[in-house]
């Protein structure tokens, strides 16, 4: 009797268990449904955060690209970089999801077109804002005035170069940074792309950011090859998904939304993207190459420049052109493991152009990041510090593409060996780079 009794009790109880269980699992949802929707912003951050470099701003017909803290500029805190249409600026607000909250503040938004556009309808633009006070801010978004009620579909941006705390600063990871502004098209310029990031490698340079639309299929294994090495940071630039994009830098000339596939925003995002980790950035084109001529690397190059100009935050390098048509005529380094890979072999070409500068000449830069605030091609548009024109005979870009000056005859041009300095280390570095991704004619030895 007393194990029936037993058994009873057992089972009762194992009975009540299950019944709360249950009544528990089917109860809850019910309970959620019951609650009705808050009036207003919820207590908790929403999810739809972006992961994409282009992220259009809802109901508007903007593009949202990066958000970097920035407190160089009195009262401000953020400073969102979009590509805006020019003719549909409107009041915006900014909305933070905060490290343990959604802020119910919004606030007013300073919105800044760069005054470089070229004529194109859509230009590169600066969206800066205050945080409200009691918030860490993680995540940004913007609103439109007109918007009263807050959207949960809204996209959000996350908010780079955290500071760590009010006053520390953060040790930087690279010494120099090339931003390469981007990559479109069917470009497979194998050859040329391998020696000038090992070129800049032998310089001094830590890192090489590229933009990347499209590319031909041999540079796009090269470049993802470099990509997992390091050296290279691959940041996809999917701009012809949003808008018509120019191939030229003029719109009464080449049409289109935008200039070159959005270079100007490209280099500008490079810099904030550059600002808390690289102490010099390289704003030049995958071309050209930054040759210092008194010195065997940028680092002694560039410690000169400061300590003979301090407080300088723009240094400009004069582009010289290497007439791709002119070949160095013993053909010391017409490699044949080369044979065959796309591009032009830079070693080849030694005569340069003399520059016409009784017109526009353009210059390419070095910069301190944190000294830029809104840059050009040539030029930086809003700046701390001063600027300074780097001499040729110090400094000078060495950029191997189609004559600027076609009708010149070869004794009108100058002989310039300096890429010959390096080619002990150069042309084995470009033979591993190639061969990683099977580019390189393996029968043939380098000289």
């Amino acid at each position: 009797m007393a194990i029936q009794q037993l058994k009873f009790f057992l089972c009762l109880i194992a009975s009540i268990v299950i019944y709360i269980i249950i009544i528990t699992t089917l109860r809850a949802p019910g309970t959620n449904k019951s609650v009705p929707k808050p009036w207003g912003p919820p207590r908790i951050c929403p999810v739809h955060f972006s992961e994409q470099t282009i992220t259009p701003l809802n109901n508007t017909k903007h593009l949202l690209v990066s958000a970097y803290m920035d407190q160089r500029v009195n009262g401000l805190d953020i400073r969102i970089i979009g590509i805006f249409r020019r003719d549909s600026i409107q009041p915006l607000h900014c909305f933070f999801c905060c490290v343990d909250h959604l802020s119910r503040t919004r606030t007013p938004a300073t919105i800044l077109q760069h005054s470089d556009n070229f004529g194109f309808s859509f230009v590169t633009t600066d969206v800066m804002c205050q945080i409200p006070q009691y918030c860490k801010a993680t995540h940004v978004t913007l609103l439109p005035q007109s918007e009263k009620v807050f959207a949960p579909e809204q996209i959000w941006l996350p908010i780079r170069n955290q500071k760590t705390n009010g006053k520390e600063k953060k040790k930087l990871q690279f010494n120099f940074t090339v931003c390469i502004s981007n990559l479109f098209g069917d470009y497979n310029n194998v050859l040329q792309f391998a020696q000038t990031l090992e070129m800049y490698r032998l310089l001094g340079v830590d890192r090489v950011v590229i933009y990347n639309t499209s590319c031909g299929p041999d540079l796009s294994r090269l470049l993802q090859s470099y990509s997992q090495e390091g050296f290279v940071e691959m940041v996809p630039w999917p701009i012809d998904q949003h808008l018509n994009p120019s191939r030229g830098w003029l719109h009464s000339e080449h049409g289109g939304d935008l200039h070159y596939f959005g270079q100007l925003t490209t280099l500008n995002e490079c810099i904030y993207r550059s600002m808390d980790r690289s102490r010099y950035v390289l704003l030049n084109d995958i071309d050209e190459i930054i040759m210092p001529y008194q010195h065997n690397g940028l680092m002694p190059l560039m410690n000169m420049l400061e300590q003979q100009h301090p407080n300088t935050g723009v240094f400009f390098i004069e582009n010289h052109i290497f007439p791709k048509h002119q070949f160095e005529p013993s053909k010391k380094f017409d490699l044949p493991q080369w044979k065959g890979v796309n591009g032009i072999n830079i070693l080849e070409h030694i005569y340069r152009e003399e520059p016409q500068r009784n017109i526009y000449h353009p210059h390419k830069m070095i910069v301190q990041p944190r000294l830029v605030e809104q840059t050009s091609v040539h030029d930086v548009l809003k700046n701390f510090g001063q600027r300074y024109k780097v001499p040729q005979q110090v400094c000078r870009i060495i950029h191997v593409r189609v004559a600027l000056q076609g009708s010149l005859k070869l004794e009108q041009l100058h002989e310039d060996k300096r890429l010959w300095d390096f080619h002990k280390k150069l042309i084995p570095n470009v033979d591993k780079a190639l061969k990683r991704v099977g580019l390189l004619n393996s029968e043939m030895k380098s000289s």
